[in-house]
């Protein structure tokens, strides 16, 4: 099947994802931004992978305003974020991802990490407000402390198996 991966990636860990999926399924792969002049009729399958942010998949909006002259390709969108894949909140958001009238595609999650020294300014500034909220809270919950923790550091808690439903959903895809 000829695929496509585009992701768009601000610290590192979705452009890790998108190589691994490139290598794993040998597919071509590329930025959002040089996608944005690329004819991506010739591909059967076509990859989006982005960071979320605020319970969104970055950038997701230029992908899905396309979705609609996609209907014979199969259709991915890998979202990379700080939680661990456990996070019973994962499944909510990625019942979100996809509008209901896209019928050939599917969402996933890989868990990526944070790299506050690859952040930019207001991100980092927003982050680190978001951690001192949660420890200032009174009457924390167990997940909000453990939340609190996690991300007040850099971390990488990504791994390669995270692409492995991805890759059995595109090689087994069939056309409606």
């Amino acid at each position: 099947m000829n695929t496509v991966i585009i992701y768009n990636s601000k610290t590192g860990f979705t452009e890790k994802y998108a190589m691994w999926l490139k290598e794993a399924l040998k597919a071509d792969c590329c930025t959002i931004k040089d996608a944005k002049s690329m004819n991506l009729d010739k591909y059967d399958a076509i990859i989006f992978g982005s960071w979320v942010c605020a319970g969104n998949v970055s950038k997701s909006k230029w992908f899905w305003d396309r979705f609609s002259s996609w209907n014979n390709k199969c259709l991915a969108v890998f979202a990379v974020g700080g939680s661990p894949r456990e996070n019973p909140d994962i499944d909510k958001f990625l019942s979100t991802v996809i509008p209901a009238e896209c019928t050939n595609a599917k969402a996933f999650y890989c868990q990526g990490g944070f790299a506050y020294e690859k952040m930019d300014g207001p991100s980092k500034f927003a982050m680190k407000l978001f951690v001192k909220m949660l420890k200032s809270r009174k009457n924390q919950t167990d997940d909000e402390k453990y939340m609190a923790e996690m991300i007040s550091h850099s971390y990488d808690i990504s791994d390669k198996k995270y692409i492995l439903p991805i890759v059995e959903y595109v090689q087994g895809w069939t056309a409606n």
